[in-house]
């Protein structure tokens, strides 16, 4: 295959900038052949901006993948609908990349995971371009070539998802249950869920508290806390917002054998000398310091906007595509979409719930509670999906 013919499914704010990359000549072994969204306004966006371009519009997506018109398609509608878009594609034998987060519940993930293994000629991914941010790849290197040692904590607070009221009343379905599946967790946060495991692993417990509407007229959270504890005895915390201003972005990852911090596009590495462990049990000294030093790496301002614009969304369809043409190794597989998605849930679960919940989570317990939500929303005088 010379050139991998896409499709995309839903052109709205995200979708249309992934068709601009395309008709820009970012993607090197793709070219753009179909897009297909229900909005009469997208489709006239479509007709003055991609027409030209040979680019063919449809108004329903299973007109567009049995049309012959793709190989692969890329999925960027509302949450619910990528798992049941992801797996009609597949059934028609289309490589598949969905946006984040792959769904809103585990159970339909789960199921798109199980679908997808029995299509091994297809090639699945997902959405997560923070994967390609030098200073998290750097990290994820750290903890893989074991330089961190045994991790003892894993803690980011990411609090500068700053959104007005104004924000949620651009659209009814934002700020809602039935139109999101969820708030800052399931909106903003996905990317940082996925690198929270992605680089600390998956918890055993969470403990979550998710405040519906704090200081704004929605349905949805949209201030988190969350406790962790893993299998091996490290604990992890995870707080975000969407109404705190100024806000932080602070990941820190603390090992036996040093500690990680990323904030203001910089990482820095404090490398112990010798494990803290080993240290410990020959150390006779009262109140001693391990010899240490700092390993910093940085993005310049220039760094980041390249990042934004080339290594990132772009980076994740060039390497998407690549690993149809020539078997690049997928930096976002679609398999990997479920576990980020998990802790989103046990967060929400235990908040409703009032317990702790231990991984993996009762996924029918889950859908139950999420029904009662989007059932109260129906009767409440708050905001309704329109």
């Amino acid at each position: 295959m010379e050139k991998v013919r896409f499709g995309i499914v839903g052109i709205g704010k995200m979708g249309s900038l992934h068709c601009l990359r395309f008709t820009h000549g970012l993607i090197k072994n793709g070219t753009l052949t179909a897009v297909c969204d229900i909005s009469p306004e997208r489709k006239e966006w479509a007709e003055k901006n991609l027409k030209a371009k040979g680019v063919e519009f449809f108004d329903d997506y299973k007109s567009l993948i049995d049309s012959g018109k793709a190989d692969a398609v890329l999925v960027a509608t509302p949450h619910y609908d990528h798992p049941v878009i992801a797996t009609y594609a597949l059934s028609k034998g289309l490589h598949t990349l969905i946006e984040k987060p792959a769904g809103v519940y585990t159970k339909a993930i789960r199921e798109l995971n199980e679908y997808a293994a029995t299509k091994p000629e297809l090639t699945f991914g997902i959405m997560y371009n923070q994967r390609t941010n030098k200073l998290y790849r750097f990290a994820k290197e750290l903890v893989e070539t074991g330089r961190l040692g045994e991790m003892k904590r894993i803690n980011w607070i990411i609090t500068n998802w700053y959104r007005p009221q104004a924000y949620y009343n651009q659209g009814g379905w934002r700020g809602t249950w039935a139109g999101e599946g969820g708030g800052v967790l399931i909106n903003q946060c996905p990317h940082q869920l996925d690198l929270f495991q992605w680089l600390g692993g998956m918890p055993s417990m969470i403990r979550g508290y998710a405040k519906v509407g704090r200081n704004r007229d929605i349905n949805v959270e949209n201030d988190v806390t969350a406790y962790m504890e893993y299998p091996n005895g490290a604990t992890g915390v995870f707080i975000t917002s969407t109404h705190d201003f100024p806000g932080t972005n602070r990941l820190e990852i603390d090992g036996d054998k040093g500690k990680i911090v990323i904030e203001n596009n910089k990482l820095v590495f404090t490398e112990l000398e010798v494990a803290e462990s080993v240290f410990n049990a020959t150390n006779k000294k009262f109140m001693p310091s391990i010899p240490s030093h700092k390993i910093v790496k940085r993005m310049s301002k220039v760094g980041e906007l390249a990042m934004n614009v080339f290594a990132q969304h772009t980076g994740i369809i060039n390497n998407f595509t690549n690993h149809i043409v020539n078997g690049e190794p997928l930096i976002a597989p679609g398999a990997d979409g479920i576990r980020g998605l998990t802790i989103s849930n046990a967060i929400h679960l235990s908040s409703w719930t009032g317990e702790a919940v231990e991984l993996p989570i009762d996924e029918d317990k889950f859908i139950a509670e999420l029904e009662k939500r989007k059932a109260e929303e129906k009767e409440s005088s708050k905001k309704k999906v329109q």
